[in-house]
């Protein structure tokens, strides 16, 4: 008996690491161009994959989703997908959510106490490490198509204007966990 019990959490928990993937694709849908990386709630869908299933399951989910862009299913922003994006020039900034995911874990595993603060420090972490992947990938690739580009630039471009409503997103996502986390059953 206890065997049926277990498998049904593992199947629902695979349920809830879909639904968050999917949640992401929608979320890149909401989106504002700007020059150089558009305006998208994709973070807010990562944030919110994260406070509600942890960083293991959260990161499955956000892997999930990179997985169904990468074989081209139209899950980033403007309906796009395949590897053509992922190569591009902003696509490190999509990959740098697997490295919000994993550092998130990894804050969260080595200070075990949930707690709001917690939670908070793992997901300002996670965030400062896909910023730090995507632009060194955004300099990468950029270099090779078009030459030397200043970090200075990369940073007003690609990040600064996005700090702001990345936090915004992110006390909402927190806020909305707390919400979803009491009626939905996690295992783990």
């Amino acid at each position: 008996m206890q065997t049926k019990k277990t498998n049904a959490l593992k199947t629902r928990d695979m349920v809830y690491i879909a639904m968050f993937a999917a949640l992401m694709a929608a979320c890149a849908w909401i989106t504002v161009p700007m020059p150089e990386v558009p305006f998208t709630m994709q973070v807010f869908g990562v944030f919110l994959a994260l406070c509600v299933l942890g960083g293991e399951k959260g990161t499955l989910s956000i892997l999930v989703y990179i997985l169904l862009g990468a074989v081209g299913a139209p899950v980033f922003s403007n309906f796009k997908g395949g590897p053509g994006v992922l190569l591009g020039v902003t696509g490190g900034y999509i990959l740098g959510f697997l490295a919000s995911g994993l550092v998130y874990w990894l804050v969260t595993a080595l200070l075990p106490k949930r707690s709001l603060a917690v939670t908070v420090l793992g997901l300002c972490l996670g965030l400062a490490a896909c910023y730090a992947f995507g632009t060194g990938w955004f300099m990468l690739v950029y270099l090779k198509k078009s030459g030397p580009i200043g970090l200075g630039y990369v940073l007003m471009k690609c990040v600064v204007p996005y700090i702001l409503p990345d936090l915004c997103k992110m006390g909402l996502a927190v806020s909305v966990s707390a919400v979803i986390r009491k009626r939905i059953r996690i295992s783990g």
